[in-house]
């Protein structure tokens, strides 16, 4: 496998680290433990496990008894009505919490991201990736030749044009790129 089952467990045991008082007692909140595990939205899925092997969401008895008789008494409401209330309240707090885990996922990785900036005429270094037929040996530079920024597209890509003046009509992305000072 390729280590989920390790990684649940690693969960699970701080789960239950982080509940249990004395270690003799871990067994009798293991239970507490997996529902906590299993009832807990991921942030890569937006689902919870359970959710993702049922198909449904897991409800404790408590949690549909006790506010169902107390919404129904004070809203007027059927059981049918009420049911489908609470399933489109879980969806949306699903899809809330989804997208709150990808917006901040997007912020913490435009934190770290560098944009560069290029102009026509500036001098520049090409990276040279590893499948490509230019592939290095073990101690040669990553970087190839002294190219030119011929022009710059909106989208971030650059054509680059040789020493000699001739221009590559294959875009480059500025990732792959770096500025050469002199």
């Amino acid at each position: 496998m390729n280590g989920v089952g390790e990684a649940a467990n690693k969960n699970i045991k701080r789960i239950l680290r982080m509940i249990v008082d004395n270690h003799r007692q871990w067994h009798e909140r293991l239970s507490f433990a997996l529902l906590g595990y299993w009832t807990t939205m991921r942030t890569f899925t937006g689902e919870t496990p359970y959710m993702l092997v049922y198909g449904t969401e897991a409800v404790i008895s408590a949690e549909v008894e006790l506010p169902s008789l107390k919404v129904i008494q004070e809203a007027g409401l059927d059981d049918a009505k009420w049911k489908l209330m609470l399933i489109d309240e879980k969806r949306m707090d699903a899809v809330c919490h989804g997208h709150l885990n990808q917006n901040r996922m997007v912020s913490a990785f435009n934190k770290r991201v560098k944009p560069r900036q290029f102009t026509p005429g500036q001098l520049v270094l090409k990276k040279i990736f590893p499948h490509k037929e230019e592939a290095k040996l073990k101690f040669a530079s990553n970087w190839k030749g002294f190219y030119a920024v011929h022009g710059v597209l909106s989208g971030g890509e650059q054509i680059l044009a040789e020493m000699d003046g001739r221009i590559n009509t294959k875009p480059i992305n500025s990732n792959a790129i770096k500025r050469y000072y002199d």
